[in-house]
């Protein structure tokens, strides 16, 4: 099976990403199929409005870490920056078209960070939420650039230091999501949402769209040449090193700060 089930209805298409056995983590062929399922729906002037969810219990656990852990073991020199900045890695907000993310169960980093370039987010009560990324001596990605763009700076601060686990409620509360519905209800509810949106003028839709994320995109370029500079200090010490091995070894961290 591949990792992305990418699947066209009526003016609106479906992409899953289906990796359950390693809880649909951003490894193996995930970005390239995601990159090209959104290039292929942009393209189609019968696509209208694009659904993000996952299969299995999870929607996206972020980084493969043991595949990051094999990259660290392999890779001499320095380390770059893990590319989150890049469009292609990130191509929902900066796509024409509304995608809206069916959250399904467990959403966390990159996972989350992709829910969040999604225009409109729901979720179940299976899921939960969470940039983890403090606990593996890692940045966060996406979400160092955005998310005080939209939630309020003390929860967005909260959830990236803390590396807690939000619950749905409390996503809902901070705005983080939407809607929260049973797991029966929700692609039901995402298709709805979807059918509203492509009964509408194609045009108006696109343009309102583009308005609304440029004013959360302002600026953003400069935010990432920081972010660069910030990421490739931070990936580059041991500690970067030493938390994807503690993960894949499952033991606690020795943090050096170094």
């Amino acid at each position: 099976m591949p990792d992305l089930i990418y699947e066209k209805f009526d003016h609106y298409a479906v992409l899953t990403m289906n990796r359950p056995e390693r809880l649909n983590a951003l490894g193996g062929d995930l970005r390239r199929l995601m990159v090209e399922a959104v290039d292929d729906l942009e393209s189609d002037p019968e696509m209208r409005v694009g659904i993000l969810t996952g299969a299995g219990r999870a929607f996206c656990a972020g980084a493969d870490l043991k595949e990051m852990n094999e990259g660290n073991q392999a890779r001499d020199g320095l380390r770059d920056t893990m590319g989150y900045d890049l469009d292609e890695s990130m191509p929902f907000s900066r796509a024409r078209k509304p995608f809206i993310a069916a959250i399904n169960g467990l959403c966390i980093a990159g996972g989350l960070e992709r829910a969040l370039d999604c225009d409109i987010r729901i979720a179940s009560t299976d899921a939960y939420f969470g940039l983890f990324e403090v606990k593996r001596g890692i940045l966060p990605g996406y979400a160092i650039h955005h998310l005080a763009r939209m939630l309020p700076i003390g929860d967005a601060l909260y959830i990236m230091l803390t590396a807690d686990r939000i619950e749905p409620e409390e996503a809902l509360r901070m705005g983080l999501i939407r809607e929260v519905h049973q797991a029966d209800e929700l692609m039901p509810r995402a298709v709805e949402i979807a059918e509203m949106i492509a009964a509408n003028a194609p045009l108006a839709v696109e343009g309102t769209k583009f308005m609304a994320q440029q004013w959360r995109q302002l600026q953003i370029d400069e935010s990432y040449r920081v972010g660069q500079w910030v990421s490739r200090t931070v990936l580059n010490s041991e500690d970067a090193t030493e938390g994807p091995l503690a993960f894949v070894e499952k033991r606690p961290p020795n943090w050096t700060g170094r």
